[in-house]
């Protein structure tokens, strides 16, 4: 594309993969074997934005519950173990998810930033027959701090101008967001910001340039117009 738009950085659950009341799921499930609740409304107004290991350290701090690493790293294991029985039950992308990232991939270079784990991410775009689209993935672990800090972007970001061979521009590069922490996240690395309606509505999508009610909403001819009206 010899456009404005030179880069697209997809979050992945609740952008992409209709996930995150599988986690939710999960962690509640993991969480009651040690008599822990979790509930929704909590999930989703304090802990959505972290990665597994971040969540429970969270969870933990805020209960005043005393919990070794070990214990904690023992507990995300069974979580996952827990959320890869529901991924295989079922499809988990969102409507249009995979008919966008196909059209984008044949635009400009796309990458992934993940507070998920690699192994989800790889299983569930090979499934859909995308995972060889992404010029790079980042996930969880991949850096020392997780979203809302800008790493885990920067990185992506880093990896896919490596990949591309191209000398890409980040206030011409999109990142595309369900979630205020990730919003932070992206612009925290320099990207335009667009917000997609699946977790939250818009109104708490503080950051967003442009909001859509998902991938299936969204056209690249949208982002092109977002890079070239608002370059900076």
């Amino acid at each position: 594309m010899s456009g404005a738009l030179q880069a697209i950085v997809f979050d992945f659950d609740g952008v992409i993969a209709d996930s995150e009341p599988l986690h939710l799921r999960a962690f509640q499930q993991t969480l009651a074997d040690e008599h822990i609740e979790l509930s929704a409304p909590d999930y989703y107004s304090r802990y959505l934005g972290y990665d597994d290991l971040g969540l429970v350290q969270a969870l933990a701090a805020d209960r005043g519950i005393a919990m070794s690493d070990r214990e904690m790293t023992a507990l995300v294991a069974r979580k996952g173990v827990r959320l890869q029985e529901m991924l295989h039950g079922g499809h988990v992308l969102f409507p249009g998810a995979v008919d966008f990232i196909r059209a984008a991939a044949a635009e400009v270079p796309i990458a992934i930033a993940s507070g998920a784990m690699k192994h989800e991410i790889a299983a569930i775009t090979e499934a859909a027959g995308i995972r060889a689209l992404f010029g790079a993935i980042v996930a969880s672990g991949d850096t020392p701090h997780s979203k809302p800090s800008p790493a885990p972007y920067l990185l992506a970001f880093e990896r896919l101008r490596q990949a591309s061979g191209r000398t890409l521009d980040p206030r011409r590069s999109v990142a595309i967001e369900d979630s205020r922490w990730g919003l932070e996240s992206a612009r925290g690395a320099g990207l335009r910001c667009v917000g997609v309606t699946n977790s939250y509505p818009a109104a708490q999508l503080e950051g967003a340039e442009l909001v859509v009610d998902g991938l299936g909403a969204l056209t690249l001819s949208a982002l092109e117009q977002l890079c070239a009206n608002h370059h900076a």
